[in-house]
């Protein structure tokens, strides 16, 4: 009887790493039934049950966490050994799996996605977006875009995008010319607004600060809830009320006159964003092809954040 195939045992790590055959498949790029049936070959092959299925759940059975424990450094100690000799290429090649909030997804990696891959041929770059605190090494990702509040302690982070952003505040010619322009945060509190919820629930608060030690949190009422910028955008552009929020995401409907922005002199600012990865010895040849191509070829909507 031949013994268990590479590919099925990290077929199995990503099974059990996800504890969902439907998100490991997705990582891998296969379907989940043969997913499955790949693990259904490799149990009947060790002659043993490695997880525990049901229609909810899937979970590692004592011998697949047992097995599962010492696959992940393998597998990650074969995945180093390869990338190593992916440096020789001219070219790096091979997937980049990143894991980013929405605002990086739009204003960090969208101006620089297509300029990277026309450059590195070989390279696949797979962006998942996920406002969501998530450990994105366990779910599979080389690396992730976060703020520096958010960064964990024991990454290795680099700078990945405009060094300094802000928030701004605007709603549309008409709807300024009906409810009158603010001219102090308060103002805002009885003018209708637009809200953002983020993912735990909590509605995101308003935050000024006017540079000379006064800072204002308000948390302003209105008639739309969402929790897509794009959604908040296209409202206060149908002159719903007032919209919050990064000011990259204004840019554009600021910049065609659809939307006008208030209460410039109150803007918070903040540094950008980092890119971080785990501190592995070696760092795949795709991610510092990434880090090498944005430190030299930084696009506009970086330079001007």
């Amino acid at each position: 009887m031949r013994g268990p195939d590479l590919s099925d045992l990290d077929a199995f790590a990503a099974v059990a790493r996800h504890r969902n055959f439907r998100r490991a498949a997705r990582e891998r790029g296969v379907s989940p039934s043969s997913l499955s049936d790949a693990i259904r070959g490799l149990e009947e092959r060790l002659g043993v049950r490695l997880l525990n299925r049901t229609t909810r759940s899937v979970t590692p059975t004592e011998a697949g966490q047992r097995l599962l424990d010492r696959l992940t450094p393998a597998l990650a100690e074969l995945a180093d050994a390869l990338d190593a000799v992916n440096d020789f290429r001219d070219t790096p090649t091979g997937t980049l799996r990143l894991n980013v909030p929405a605002a990086a997804g739009k204003l960090v990696l969208a101006p620089i996605a297509a300029p990277f891959l026309l450059a590195h041929p070989g390279v696949r770059l797979e962006i998942v977006e996920d406002n969501a605190f998530v450990d994105v090494f366990a779910s599979g990702f080389d690396a992730g875009i976060r703020y520096g509040e958010s960064l964990a302690k024991d990454v290795i982070a680099v700078p990945f995008g405009p060094r300094e952003q802000r928030y701004a505040v605007a709603a549309s010619p008409e709807h300024i010319a009906r409810h009158g322009r603010p001219e102090r945060p308060a103002d805002l509190l009885s003018r209708p607004c637009i809200r953002h919820r983020f993912p735990s629930g909590a509605l995101s608060p308003w935050e000024f600060d006017n540079g000379r030690g006064e800072t204002v949190v308000l948390d302003p009422e209105g008639a739309l809830v969402v929790n897509s910028t794009e959604l908040a955008v296209r409202a206060a552009e149908d002159e719903l009320g007032w919209v919050y929020g990064f000011e990259g995401f204004l840019r554009e409907a600021l910049e065609s006159g659809r939307l006008v922005e208030v209460l410039e002199g109150w803007s918070v600012h903040f540094p950008g964003p980092f890119l971080y990865y785990p501190s592995r010895r070696h760092v795949p040849a795709v991610l510092q092809a990434l880090i090498r191509f944005a430190r030299d070829n930084p696009p506009p909507e970086w330079r001007t954040g």
